[in-house]
């Protein structure tokens, strides 16, 4: 079936078109377009290259880490950009049926759609900047036509998303165009089956033309950046007393906050960005390394996690300092979110593995009993939990799928956990096929995330380990997919005299955090482990390659001295601003946290067991 024309048309923004020539050359998939001004006088315009496709009844968006679907659920708590197919939707409320994007906001600078369920879709690429700028990709839906488009210079419609609730004004940038100039573009059409995930094949082939110019360059070899960060881990985050790793630690020690107190979290999460699987990988260096003291402050924080339960039989969310554990971040009174406490309990399963500590195995148990206890009859294991009464207060969302690695990674311990494993991942496998798995993370509500990918493919390897079924290593392989649809495919251009730009930070392998959260992070790294061993399980390389991409961009920004960009040996930070979000482009978060040197170290320790070291 047909999903439109082939051949794009070129607009001209902000000046007259009648002073502008054309000419559009098909190469293959490849259009080159030629545009000639023609004026007498200098001006300011832009261009945009547009396709279109008839008949989009439920169109499916694509935007690579940008945008999924209709990208944001109605009613989830935190705004940010939504697509809603009616002409009067509230911009103010970052709803619309037409939205445009900077390039740098996309992991990949391409645009896709499926015009309605079971029909083909297309898809618009385009390279990150031209000699005019900045390049921008986007879609509307016009009088019941997908239409995708690239912009040259990029521009932001219709308001400009910032990391918050208040929208800003829409970003437009033009090219001064002087008589006689002659510019050429080109994008790149895609044809795309019925199946969504057919997107996957598309950034693989992109990654692979665009890899040659974005080469990894990490600052030291994997075991430099194992003790690096170990270190940093130890002497930064970790406190004896009570025995911690505090999430966040400031690069600048002699700053303090309003209350004049230090900037230093006082915080913990049993899981997720900070806790268990951080301490796991303390352990795991120690271990390798013979670092006994290290091995003492691992086991200090696994025993502090474990020593507390909550009545229900599960780990608590967070503990303050001033308060002691207390639920997770969520607006659901004395609600833990279920991917933390999941993610908490498979790395303390690993722990047990590798210590043999009865006492944390009793830990253990008590919260894969209770989370059994809890699972629908359908399979579901519950996004949301009540830390007193245990009652699932929140169906919703893939995050239960933390559960199913732990639960299949303990099945050894008693035969109701793997059957239980089979159960959810069961549940969860049509959100893995409907390219929709979304709720990770606590901060973000309901959003889609490049963690849920994370999650999914530990999850679906697992039970694939654990009972050879290939359903579930196809599952797993397409989580993975969906996960790598928000690794940077190219390295972004930074203000040369910005901190990114200076350092020569390159992009190539970071992961967007999603697309309420628009900053680059290292997360990515949990599953160095799960996809190497996707590689070698598929006899696919590219998995291997994508992991160790990530590991290779994550050498990067790892303090090497007290005063490496600012900050003190072995400090890792969270976010790396590569768009204009949150702070401007090529700033670096001047915080080192917990999680961030702790997936660091993971990614290097399970790249060493796997026998790499470069």
């Amino acid at each position: 079936m047909s999903t439109g024309t082939r051949t794009p048309t070129v607009a001209i923004l902000d000046a007259d078109p009648a002073s502008f020539r054309f000419e559009v050359r098909e190469e293959g998939d490849v259009r080159r377009i030629a545009v000639r001004f023609t004026g007498a006088e200098p001006v300011d315009a832009a261009v945009r290259v547009s396709v279109r496709i008839a008949d989009a009844v439920a169109p499916w968006w694509l935007i690579p880490g940008l945008f999924y679907g209709d990208n944001r659920p109605a009613d989830n708590d935190r705004p940010y950009p939504r697509f809603e197919a009616r002409p009067s939707a509230d911009a103010d409320e970052f709803v619309s049926d037409e939205w445009h994007f900077r390039s740098d906001r996309a992991a990949t600078p391409a645009v896709f759609v499926w015009p309605a369920p079971g029909r083909p879709g297309i898809a618009l690429s385009v390279s990150p900047t031209t000699p005019l700028g900045l390049t921008g990709v986007g879609f509307a839906l016009d009088d019941g036509d997908a239409v995708l488009s690239a912009t040259f210079p990029a521009r932001e419609f219709p308001v400009t998303y910032y990391g918050d609730g208040d929208p800003r004004p829409a970003e437009v940038l033009r090219h001064r165009f002087t008589p006689g100039e002659i510019v050429e573009l080109t994008v790149r059409l895609h044809s795309l089956s019925e199946d969504r995930h057919d997107y996957a094949r598309v950034l693989r082939a992109l990654h692979a033309e665009s890899a040659a110019s974005a080469p990894l360059r990490p600052w030291m070899d994997i075991p430099s950046a194992a003790a690096l960060s170990a270190e940093g881990l130890h002497r930064w985050h970790y406190d004896p007393d009570p025995g911690v790793l505090l999430e966040t630690v400031g690069f600048d020690r002699e700053v303090s906050g309003r209350d004049g107190k230090s900037v230093d979290r006082q915080a913990m999460h049993v899981g997720w960005v900070s806790g268990i699987p951080w301490a796991y990988a303390m352990l795991r260096h120690a271990h390798r390394t013979a670092d006994a003291a290290l091995r003492a402050a691992a086991e200090r924080v696994i025993d502090f996690c474990t020593a507390s339960l909550s009545p229900s039989g599960t780990f608590w969310g967070v503990w303050y300092r001033d308060g002691g554990w207390t639920q997770s971040w969520t607006s659901h009174r004395r609600g833990l979110h279920g991917r933390t406490l999941g993610e908490a309990t498979q790395f303390l399963v690993r722990a047990v593995e590798l210590t043999g500590r009865e006492d944390w195995r009793r830990a253990a148990i008590s919260n894969l009993d209770a989370v059994v206890a809890r699972q629908r009859t359908d399979g579901n294991l519950g996004s949301i939990h009540h830390a007193e009464t245990g009652k699932v207060l929140v169906w919703d969302g893939s995050a239960g799928l933390a559960w199913v690695g732990a639960l299949a990674e303990a099945a050894v311990w008693d035969e109701r956990y793997l059957s239980a494993a089979v159960r959810a991942g069961d549940w969860y496998a049509s959100l893995v096929l409907d390219e929709d798995l979304h709720g990770a993370p606590e901060d973000v509500d309901l959003a889609g995330t490049s963690e849920d990918g994370y999650v999914a493919v530990m999850a679906y390897l697992a039970l694939h380990e654990a009972t050879g079924n290939a359903r579930w290593l196809d599952l797993s392989r397409r989580a993975a997919d969906f996960a790598l649809s928000f690794r940077y495919t190219y390295d972004v251009d930074f203000p040369a005299t910005s901190m990114l730009g200076i350092y020569d930070f390159g992009t190539r392998g970071a992961d967007q955090a999603s697309p309420s959260n628009q900053h680059l992070h290292a997360y990515g790294l949990v599953m160095t482990r799960e996809m190497l061993r996707l590689a070698k399980a598929t006899g696919d390389d590219h998995y291997r390659e994508r992991a160790l991409e990530s590991l290779a961009c994550f050498r990067q920004f790892v303090a090497r001295f007290d005063g490496d960009f600012n900050a003190y040996r072995g400090m890792v930070t969270e976010r790396y601003y590569q768009t204009e979000c949150f702070q401007p482009k090529g700033m670096l978060l001047t915080l080192s946290h917990a999680w961030s040197a702790g997936v660091l170290l993971l990614g290097c320790e399970d790249a060493i067991a796997a026998g790499v070291i470069g």
